[in-house]
């Protein structure tokens, strides 16, 4: 029998990948292809959910023509930028306008209604999160509401509503299948935590109809066949997770204690916690890290809108800098920022603030501050709003974190990591397959199939690379002082919600 392959198919907020890997973790071939962004009104973010369907299907064409004869691919996963929502025609397979992306605010009015009618704490209690413009319920509600024709056709269940997941679930399956894995169904607004199912409580509160959403399924194991992607007819999509969650896996962090990070995007720190979910006192999320065989274990979550998209704000808005790389190299050529502090809440602040009202800001500038000075900048606020993260889940865990395991594109930049270090005063160390998304979702796939015999058999893969340890003559404290200060000057800034 030949080696076994996995197509992971990774889709996130400005590209989509393909990967193939093989047992150890190695990729065998890969192919991306970026994707249009769309900021239709201050505060919106929107994709085109068929390009996004063209562009994952091209790259996983292009990978698996590039792994033929290197091995069998067994069975594919799929990892997803989480909280974006898509609707389409049931019979068509259409979209109905738009896809809402998560970093979307459009639904701040909606979230802060809901708050005043006294909805937040029953929504708390029952999905682990927090009533926030970042997560789909609110934006569903908003595209009825927007929309009235649309709920007929939901009710009717002529149209499905479902996050990227099963957007491509529906479209790899011609649509056979309309699902969705338990940790993105837990990104929702809509999932309790405890059943890992829809509530119709849940539902009512946001006047979402069920028929339109699809079946919550566990994140490994058989789903249905891809039948639209060319020489894999027969091969099962056995493995989905949100992409924060696929890393957790991936980052074979499986047990409570261990943490992982993720720089992309944004910013993704998550620590698993066992059988249980566990309610933050520092505004953390609880949410599901994965259901395996019927089981589902929890995590605890705090999420960054903004991190390495600050770095393409650099070079694509301000034209400072022509690429990620040149970010890293300038900053290496200054000890610091030069008293400037960057807040990137373009699309308002995640954990711990919640505030979709703050925007970016840049401070502390005098006429010494050059290029290289923002580029420091920009690598300390990633890391800054990462260090706030810890402090809360140290203290919400009741334990000490000993390391903070690295992945995602950002995690390149050894300067990041010795920033981080230093900010956290625990080694920051980077495994030597830095895609652990999408390796986390092959993972789960090819435990579905047998490639692995359990859990402890897959992380056996996991070997660190890049270990970054504190400096010790670092003095972070004038410089969190400085965030701090510069954090409440950018809180509450739209004096008036977005209109809808």
């Amino acid at each position: 029998m030949s080696d076994p392959l996995l197509l992971a198919l990774d889709q996130g907020t400005t590209s989509s990948r393909a990967i193939v890997f093989n047992a150890q973790g190695e990729a065998v071939s890969q192919a991306q292809h970026e994707f249009r962004q769309h900021y239709p009104r201050p505060g919106w973010v929107e994709h085109d959910a068929e390009e996004i369907w063209a562009t994952q299907k091209t790259a996983a064409e292009e990978a698996v023509a590039a792994a033929r004869g290197k091995g069998e691919i067994r069975a594919i996963g799929i990892t997803n930028q989480r909280e974006t929502v898509v609707v389409w025609d049931a019979k068509t397979g259409e979209p109905v306008g738009s896809a809402i992306v998560w970093q979307d605010r459009r639904t701040a009015d909606l979230c802060r209604s809901l708050r005043e009618a006294g909805h937040e704490d029953e929504v708390s209690a029952a999905t682990g999160l927090r009533l926030d413009p970042y997560f789909s319920g609110t934006k569903l509600a908003w595209l009825l509401e927007a929309k009235p024709e649309l709920r007929s056709r939901a009710e009717a269940g002529e149209i499905r509503a479902g996050t990227i997941d099963s957007w491509l679930i529906w479209k790899l399956t011609e649509g056979g299948v309309h699902a969705t894995d338990a940790s993105n169904a837990s990104r929702t607004l809509l999932c309790r935590l405890d059943t890992g199912d829809w509530d119709d409580g849940l539902l009512e509160t946001f006047g979402l109809p069920r028929a339109w959403l699809p079946e919550v399924v566990d994140s490994s194991g058989e789903i249905g066949e891809a039948t639209a992607l060319d020489g894999l007819r027969g091969v099962p999509i056995a493995g989905v997770a949100g992409d924060q969650q696929a890393a957790l896996f991936g980052q074979a962090c499986l047990e409570p204690g261990l943490a992982k990070n993720t720089y992309g995007t944004g910013c993704f720190l998550l620590m698993p916690v066992g059988d249980r979910p566990v309610a933050s006192r520092h505004h953390l999320l609880s949410t599901i890290a994965w259901r395996i065989g019927g089981r589902t274990e929890y995590a605890l979550e705090g999420s960054v809108f903004v991190a390495g998209s600050a770095i393409q704000w650099l070079r694509d808005e301000l034209g400072v800098i022509r690429s990620a790389a040149e970010c890293d190299e300038l900053a290496g050529t200054v000890e610091d920022s030069h008293g400037a502090v960057l807040v990137p809440a373009f699309t308002g602040l995640g954990a711990p603030q919640w505030d979709p009202y703050a925007r970016g800001a840049l401070l502390g500038l005098t006429r010494g501050v050059n290029r290289a000075h923002l580029c420091r900048a920009a690598l300390e606020a990633i890391a800054l709003q990462t260090a706030d993260l810890v402090d809360c889940m140290r203290e919400d865990a009741g334990r000490p974190l000993t390391e903070l395991r690295a992945d995602g594109g950002a995690s390149r930049s050894r300067l990041l990591l010795q920033i981080q270090a230093d900010l956290l005063g625990i080694p920051v160390v980077r495994p030597v397959h830095v895609e652990t998304t999408a390796w986390g979702a092959a993972g789960l796939a090819g435990l579905a199939v047998g490639v692995w015999k359990d859990r402890a058999d897959f992380s056996a893969s996991w070997q660190a690379d890049l270990t970054v340890e504190p400096d010790p003559a670092a003095d972070p404290a004038a410089l969190r002082r400085a965030w701090t200060r510069a954090v409440e000057r950018s809180r509450d800034w739209v004096q008036e919600p977005p209109r809808t």
